[in-house]
């Protein structure tokens, strides 16, 4: 046991206070692999969006003359790779980092190159691939300010694995700085977008995704109403939105239905209890007769998505949509799906793990960012301004088609690797290092 098992054994109370499936897989027990023919290339994704990410990278991937392996950490994550990608990869779940099942999973993928998402760069891991010659990179690179905080801390110690790193595909030149503060070699280093505005697929104005008015006849909601949905809502959101859509609704003198989408699923029975009456899209229509008598009341105004996979088709419905995890004590969420789709976009002042791209679609005319005090003022000035909310969607969605191309830069940087035009370095150092 190395110094970075200890270290991970140390945390591991924090690691395993939550509920986890596939405690074997975890371990790095691997089944099924079919025998390798072909360059194999893995690339990993910790969560539901760094998987969602990779929407556009796989199709290019796969039409290259490779095995593609997707991993993910999560048991969302693992279950929306299955979802979209097990017809065109193998979809594993990836292991804790302890040296022995790290290095049981590789005996079993046997992976030739490793592309890291955003910033999944475990020690054991990327120490034993170096061992065996396997060069890693990161895509899609994302070092936030908060991560650096602490990464910095532990330089000393986490230092040579970032020396390790083939290489650095950085989202933007913020990030990059920071992952050449972390030891990664300037000359491995490059600005290369992010792939979440290739991943985003885009909508048309005025016509709904394909699913989304079943979406909306399911729960009960009124098309001929207003819709607010608060997307990847953390705590609290849901009660401020819920009173926030309460006063708008007396500033206009119109009904406004609020649909929320809570970012993690064991948040579902308390967004529910903030928002009194709510319709639950887990209940079918059949169980919940109340909801349906109780027609225009509070109570049918108010929806909760407590389900995976549905919050685009929900974004396709609303007439503005307030980004989540940014009115507390969190650091935001995505915001480039609801902009790819052409809606008038509001986030909260929290939103710094996607600084750049908020700040991006700011700039455009697109979002609007959002202290907690003015929101209902906001959301009442647009609801009733619908030139703006259009005007507003066609900025967002124009800045998203200016960004796209980042997945294809991606996928040639693993493709060098793949062809030896990028070799993996060699970090030499005690066990620790």
């Amino acid at each position: 046991m190395n110094g970075f098992d200890l270290a991970y054994l140390a945390a591991s109370p924090l690691l395993l206070g939550k509920k986890r499936e596939g405690w074997r897989e975890r371990l790095g027990h691997v089944e099924g692999i079919p025998a390798k023919s072909r360059p194999r290339v893995m690339v990993h994704a910790v969560s539901v969006g760094e998987v969602n990410a990779l929407r556009h990278l796989v199709p290019l991937l796969v039409a290259e003359p490779i095995e593609l392996v997707v991993t993910a950490s999560t048991d969302t994550g693992l279950a929306r790779a299955r979802e979209l990608f097990a017809n065109q990869a193998i979809v594993l779940r990836y292991p804790v980092d302890l040296s022995r099942s790290v290095r049981r999973f590789l005996d079993a993928v046997r992976p030739d190159v490793v592309g890291l998402v955003e910033l999944e760069v475990w020690p054991n891991f990327v120490k034993e691939c170096e061992r065996r010659g396997v060069p890693v990179g990161v895509i899609n690179g994302r070092l936030s300010a908060r991560s650096f905080r602490g990464y910095r801390r532990v330089r000393a110690v986490v230092g040579a694995t970032f020396r390790r790193l083939a290489f650095v595909a950085a989202q933007d030149a913020d990030y990059a700085a920071r992952f050449e503060a972390m030891g990664v070699p300037r000359e491995r280093i490059e600005v290369a977008g992010t792939m979440k505005w290739d991943a985003a697929a885009l909508g048309e104005p005025g016509v709904l995704l394909p699913g989304a008015g079943e979406l909306a006849e399911n729960l009960g909601i009124d098309r001929g109403a207003l819709l607010v949905v608060g997307g990847s809502t953390g705590p609290g959101e849901e009660a401020l939105l819920h009173a926030a859509c309460a006063e708008v609704e007396k500033k206009i003198g119109r009904r406004v239905q609020l649909l929320c989408a809570p970012r993690k699923p064991e948040r579902f029975d308390e967004a529910a209890g903030a928002m009194a009456g709510c319709v639950r899209r887990s209940v079918t229509k059949a169980e919940r007769p109340l909801a349906d008598a109780i027609g225009s009341t509070v109570g049918a105004s108010r929806f909760l998505l407590d389900t995976i996979g549905e919050l685009r088709l929900a974004y396709s419905l609303a007439d503005v949509v307030v980004i989540g995890r940014s009115f507390g004590d969190l650091h935001g969420s995505d915001p480039i799906e609801a902009a790819a789709l052409g809606k008038a976009v509001v986030i909260g002042p929290r939103y710094g793990d996607f600084e750049q791209t908020v700040h991006t679609l700011r700039d455009a005319g697109g979002l609007m960012v959002v202290e907690r005090d003015r929101l209902a003022g906001v959301i009442a000035a647009l609801l009733g301004d619908a030139p703006q909310r259009a005007a507003m969607g066609a900025a967002a969605r124009g800045a998203v088609v200016a960004n796209k191309g980042a997945s294809a830069r991606f996928a040639a940087k693993l493709m060098g690797l793949v062809r030896g035009d990028l070799k993996a370095p060699r970090v030499r150092g005690n066990a620790g290092a």
